[in-house]
């Protein structure tokens, strides 16, 4: 599962253009959509400002 701390995030959009299955919506807070997340971390590990966590 996919955390994200929304008092670190800055809303960038970085994590929104690398998830390959759309599985993040950026507005006013970033959040996910938990039926399309996979759990690839390949947003934690883009995420310039540490703000995702994978939880297992």
């Amino acid at each position: 599962m996919l955390l994200i701390n929304t008092t670190v995030c800055d809303l960038c959009g970085t994590c929104v253009g690398v998830c390959p299955e759309s599985a993040l919506l950026l507005n006013q807070t970033l959040s996910v959509i938990a039926d399309k997340c996979t759990d690839c971390s390949v947003c934690v590990s883009i995420c310039p400002v540490a703000a995702l966590k994978q939880e297992k």
